[in-house]
């Protein structure tokens, strides 16, 4: 690769990450036009490296492009978050399993005072705030991961979701309480050493929990409260 092409490249990647947080953290919203210009303009480069930037957003599904209007944050598509958590649930639940024998206790302390901050925000629920604070809950747990390609998938399906423009926790605020209990579980069968696939199972099954209460909310006849 020759050092053109490989600063141009390295811009692409900048733009990319610029432009994925914007949609990740609420700024730029379902529906809002991608204009190359003025995100190049900010970002104080050429209209080149954002176009790539925003094709490889494209290829993720978080951008659509429509003739004669340009790109555009995508917007919900509920059957796409419903295969998108499924999915999470099965390789984030695993990644957090083969994470698990190789983390510090500093990243359990980061994880744990992660959850703590997310508990402190119940009362005056921040379902922004919340939701940003969740992902770093979680990543601090399968970060270690050894399998890069499992991690990539893991990624891939955070940055679905990141589509998703009003969170879960918006839409059915009750479940923080019990997302942070269930990470209270998930960080004390790591810190004693449970056996991976039962860290597996609880994670898998916290994300899957999500998702059930999100469909019960938009759809409580279809997906009734299951008795105890």
């Amino acid at each position: 690769m020759s050092g053109t092409t490989a600063i141009e490249a390295s811009k692409s990647t900048r733009a990319y990450e610029w432009i994925r947080d914007r949609i990740r953290f609420h700024e730029y919203t379902p529906g809002h036009r991608l204009v190359i210009a003025p995100i190049a303009e900010a970002l104080g480069m050429s209209a080149v490296p954002v176009r790539e930037a925003i094709r490889r957003l494209e290829a993720e599904g978080l951008v659509t492009f429509e003739h004669n209007v340009g790109a555009r944050v995508a917007l919900v598509d509920e059957q796409e978050y419903v295969h998108t958590m499924q999915t999470l649930g099965v390789v984030e639940g695993f990644a957090t399993a083969l994470s698990a024998p190789v983390l510090l206790d500093a990243d359990l302390e980061t994880a744990r005072a992660i959850n703590d901050r997310m508990r402190g925000l119940l009362d005056a629920f921040d379902s922004t705030r919340f939701t940003r604070l969740n992902h770093d809950f979680h990543e601090a747990l399968y970060a270690r991961c050894p399998n890069p390609h499992l991690l990539d998938l893991v990624h891939r399906g955070w940055a679905r979701l990141s589509g998703i423009r009003d969170s879960t926790f918006a839409f059915v605020p009750g479940r923080a309480s019990h997302s942070v209990e269930e990470h209270d579980r998930i960080l004390e069968l790591i810190a004693t050493g449970a056996e991976p696939l039962e860290i597996e199972l609880a994670a898998r099954d916290h994300r899957w929990r999500t998702l059930e209460e999100f469909l019960r909310a938009r759809h409580p006849d279809q997906h009734p409260r299951k008795e105890p």
